[in-house]
């Protein structure tokens, strides 16, 4: 049996330059090659790279590409739908995971343009209003999910559109509840059923940054501000399922 050895890179945080960052595509690409590597058709090695101070052999062979970046049999792929394209295409067992089901797709695309559109805007005196597009887009995915009954999106195993849900929704559950004081309703039951089967998962579990981490990432990336100091926190990973109620 030939074993196909990939190697991985992904950002590190740009708190402590060492753990795992919160960039979006690392951790849905993550994701997919450590099923991959759970099913024992790769050899998966996973790097994390502090872009502030990148290590010289980085510089030398990818310049100022931030990672994701996928090394594999000596060809590196540098562009996210390219890395994606690879994965579904070259690494072997990975077209099982990209199923064509347009309805899911349909479903999940916006959802973090909703997101950041939300934490964006200054609290108005309404601040139902401003939540409401990112409410309305949540509550279609839970009634989507009920109707569905299913673990995942689009049954009972993991596809990609599962890998790039899940990390959207943990950005959301930490990120909204940061900056604008927003939780995921607990009446979302098939919604939080569904991210609890996903924390149950060591695929998630493993590539999952910490919440600093996150806040980090929205607060860099949409110029926000916050009065937490999350740089001197001890790192925590919220995978805790509130209660449910059934209303």
């Amino acid at each position: 049996l030939i074993i196909t050895y990939i190697s991985f890179l992904l950002q590190a945080s740009t708190i402590d330059g060492r753990r795992k960052g919160a960039c979006l595509f690392c951790q849905e690409y993550f994701m997919e090659l450590y099923l991959l590597a759970e099913l024992k058709t790769i050899s998966l090695k996973v790097t994390t790279v502090d872009m502030q101070k990148p290590p010289p052999d980085f510089r030398t062979n990818f310049e100022a590409t931030p990672p994701p970046i996928l090394i594999d049999r000596g060809m590196a792929i540098l562009e996210n739908e390219k890395i994606e394209r690879h994965i579904m295409k070259n690494v072997p067992g990975g077209h099982n995971l990209f199923v064509q089901d347009k309805e899911v797709a349909t479903l999940i695309e916006n959802l973090y343009t909703k997101f950041k559109m939300y934490v964006r805007k200054f609290e108005s005196p309404d601040t139902s209003e401003c939540r409401q597009p990112l409410l309305s887009h949540l509550e279609r995915i839970n009634d989507f999910l009920a109707k569905r009954g299913t673990r995942f999106l689009t049954g009972d195993t993991m596809s990609c559109f599962d890998c790039e849900l899940m990390p959207r929704l943990q950005h959301i559950r930490i990120g909204a509840k940061a900056f604008r004081k927003f939780e995921i309703p607990t009446r979302f039951t098939a919604l939080w059923t569904y991210m609890a089967n996903m924390y149950e998962l060591e695929a998630f579990i493993q590539s999952c940054p910490a919440d600093q981490d996150i806040i980090s990432h929205i607060k860099n990336q949409l110029g926000l501000r916050t009065t937490a100091r999350i740089e001197l926190e001890t790192p925590v990973y919220t995978t805790a399922i509130p209660v449910l109620s059934e209303s």
